[in-house]
């Protein structure tokens, strides 16, 4: 390698024809991505572990392939990409801890589905990456091996419960990050750190091998710098998988073709009353108005709509969210793995203390709630009707696309914000998610876009554009377009300060 390899200034495709023309191995590419992540990570904090021996065995197959005569056409299409893991992603040879005390020391005996998937497409894993424990936040302040920081300033959050995955793709130490998304935790951090993020349709990407939240709401997707790369990587990922059964049968889709075509002709909507709620700082309105003229002055159709059940949504999503997370993990008792007490005296004990002690405040707060939703006398009065709530939110964005192919809304209501600002308010992190839920609870896709810096924070602004079910082609032209047009900068200061 005859000069250093800055993994800031290449994306995915680029590292890929590099390694195809010999300009530098795929071994090369993992070892400046080891280095970016010693020179960053303790300043950041997005990695939970680091896994240069399974980094350096993928490259090394990528580089065989290369020795062996292989051309650019008959590479993988990630081969030698530098990739992370969100740390509630199995893969063997590495812990899932899912960024808790429960299973801190759990070794993977299986790999994730869309783990697997992004490996065989020849991408190099890094490692695995911080989070909520178990998803559970908007901010990375629950995990308990300590917060992830914002590569945009350390003293703020970087979003969550994906914000390792949004940082580390902030920070450059990997093209490609995977995270999971059951209330916004990919789109909310996505904008905060200023990055592409995703949110695919429910059922697009197998779930197996991704420790469950609320299982009607999860969904893997992948963070990167730009649109190209989420859609070489949803082309990684996407597909029926016979070990979840929730996942789709559709056929084969290249999510990158099309990807230039511009937006001219589509229709595109700002969701007004979403706009005018409460709480929305004033530069992230004004981006959002800015974004829709944009739209507007390439051709697209822009007009307004209602989704006047949106206002709900939080308060289903709160209701569902922890139900369904109360089942989840009542399989997390310390008699099959996981954290369990040694001088249990019975096995209420154990079951008692291992939970205590390995559980955090935020989970066994979820885990409360959730419970007490489904307990006898209480079903019918919460969970009930949140699943009503759910079904009207469901029909709103059926009558807004029978109109529309997109529909634009902030991300979220603010910038990020800074670490311990919310952290003795858990309804104020919850309205971190308010624009990101009811994606969720739709089963539609979503897709935030990083569109400039706030004039008054001078922190990145996400877009959120929203399609119909199996529209990711549409949202990823669309947020092309607009990513073509407006060339934000997404290198954020801690690169530039420690010169990495």
């Amino acid at each position: 390698m005859s000069t250093p390899i800055d993994l800031s200034t290449l994306d995915a495709p680029r590292i890929r024809a590099a390694i195809a023309a010999g300009e530098f191995t795929a071994r090369e590419a993992a070892q400046a991505g080891l280095e970016r992540i010693e020179a960053l990570d303790g300043a950041v904090h997005a990695f939970n572990q680091v896994t240069p021996d399974l980094a350096f065995a993928a490259a090394d197959r990528i580089d065989a392939l290369v020795a062996g005569g292989a051309g650019a056409d008959e590479l993988p299409p990630l081969a030698g990409v530098p990739v992370a893991f969100k740390d509630n992603m199995n893969l063997i040879g590495t812990n899932t801890t899912c960024s808790s005390r429960i299973l801190e020391n759990y070794q993977s005996v299986y790999d994730c589905t869309a783990v697997a998937r992004m490996l065989d497409a020849g991408a190099v894993p890094l490692g695995k990456l911080n989070m909520d424990e178990f998803a559970f936040g908007s901010s990375t302040e629950n995990s308990a091996f300590g917060p992830t920081h914002n590569p945009w300033d350390t003293d703020r959050v970087p979003g969550g419960s994906s914000g390792g995955s949004a940082a580390a793709v902030s920070a450059g130490m990997a093209a490609i990050t995977l995270g999971s998304d059951t209330g916004g935790s990919i789109r909310q951090p996505g904008a905060l750190c200023g990055v592409v993020a995703m949110k695919p349709t429910y059922g697009r990407v197998s779930r197996y091998g991704c420790v469950a939240f609320a299982s009607s709401l999860d969904q893997i997707g992948p963070f990167s710098k730009t649109v190209e790369e989420t859609a070489l990587a949803l082309n990684a990922i996407c597909g029926k998988d016979s070990m979840d059964a929730t996942s789709v049968t559709r056929p084969a889709e290249d999510f990158t073709e099309g990807l230039n075509d511009g937006v001219k002709g589509m229709r595109i909507a700002i969701v007004r009353d979403m706009l005018e709620m409460e709480g929305v700082a004033p530069e992230v309105k004004a981006s959002t108005l800015a974004m829709a003229e944009k739209y507007a002055a390439m051709g697209a159709e822009v007009g307004e709509v209602d989704l006047p059940s949106a206002q709900y949504g939080l308060s289903a999503y709160y209701i569902i969210g922890p139900a369904e997370a109360s089942s989840n993990l009542a399989r997390f008792d310390g008699i099959r793995y996981g954290h369990r007490v040694k001088d249990a005296e019975d096995v209420i004990d154990l079951y008692m203390r291992s939970r205590a002690e390995g559980f955090g405040p935020e989970s066994i707060r979820r885990i409360m709630l959730g419970t007490y939703a489904l307990s006898a006398g209480y079903y019918d009065a919460y969970y009930g009707q949140a699943q009503k709530a759910r079904t009207i939110i469901i029909r709103d964005f059926e009558r807004a696309f029978a109109d529309y192919d997109v529909l634009l809304t902030p991300t979220t209501p603010t910038t990020a914000f800074k670490i311990g600002e919310k952290s003795a308010d858990p309804l104020s992190m919850y309205l971190s998610d308010i624009y990101t839920i009811p994606v969720n609870l739709a089963g539609i896709c979503g897709l935030s876009i990083p569109v400039g810096l706030g004039a008054d924070s001078g922190l990145p602004i996400g877009l959120q554009l929203m399609g119909t079910h199996f529209a990711e082609s549409t949202i990823l032209r669309a947020a092309r377009a607009l990513e073509a047009d407006l060339k934000f900068d997404t290198t954020p200061p801690v690169v530039r300060n420690l010169g990495a």
